[in-house]
C-alpha cells in the first residue's frame, strides 16, 4: 500500500466513545496484550464500570484501536489501556485515539496528563516527557499498589503538561 493509499485509510477511521457491545472486543484485545506482558489484565466486570472513559477506532464492527482517560483528580488525568490490533499496527490509530484523548482532556481542563508505558518514545513523539512514577501518588496509591507487580514495575511514567 502506498503512503497516499495509508493516509486515505486512515482518515476514514473515526474515534467515538465506546459503549457496552465493544466491551468483548476491548477484553479480547487486552487478553492479548496482558498474555504478552505488553499491559495489565482488566476484568469485563472493570471494563463494564468503566466503558465511558474508552474511546474507540472501528471498522465493520472490528475494534482496530482503544484506549482510556481516567480522572485521579481534576489536575491529573492518565491514559490507560491503550491498544492497537496486530492486523491495523502501522497505520497510525495509536496516535489517532491519544491526540483524540489528549483534546478531551484539554475540553475537561485537566492540568497534567500521564501514561505508563514499555514505549515511550511512542509518547515522546507527542509531546509527553518522561518522568519519574513518585510524581504520581495518586496512581501509585490509588491503582498500582493493588497491582502483582508494584514492587518490581518496569512501566516507564511520561507526562504531557496541558496547562
Amino acid at each position: 500500500m502506498t503512503q497516499a493509499a495509508d493516509q486515505t485509510r486512515i482518515i476514514k477511521y473515526q474515534v467515538r466513545p465506546a459503549v457496552l457491545e465493544d466491551i468483548p472486543s476491548i477484553h479480547s484485545l487486552l487478553k492479548h496484550y496482558a498474555g504478552m506482558g505488553d499491559l495489565l489484565p482488566r476484568t469485563i466486570e472493570d471494563l463494564n464500570s468503566n466503558i465511558h472513559h474508552f474511546r474507540v477506532i472501528v471498522d465493520k464492527k472490528q475494534i482496530l484501536a482503544c484506549g482510556s482517560l481516567e480522572h485521579f483528580t481534576e489536575e491529573l488525568a492518565e491514559i490507560r489501556s491503550l491498544m492497537v490490533s496486530e492486523q491495523s499496527k502501522g497505520l497510525g490509530l495509536g496516535r489517532i485515539i491519544v491526540e483524540n484523548l489528549i483534546e478531551e482532556a484539554k475540553q475537561r481542563k485537566v492540568g497534567r496528563l500521564m501514561a505508563l508505558t514499555y514505549v515511550p518514545e511512542f509518547f515522546h513523539k507527542l509531546g509527553f516527557k518522561t518522568v519519574s512514577k513518585e510524581i504520581f501518588p495518586e496512581k501509585i496509591w490509588g491503582i498500582c499498589v493493588n497491582c502483582y507487580k508494584f514492587l518490581n514495575c518496569d512501566e516507564i511514567a511520561v507526562l504531557l503538561e496541558l496547562k
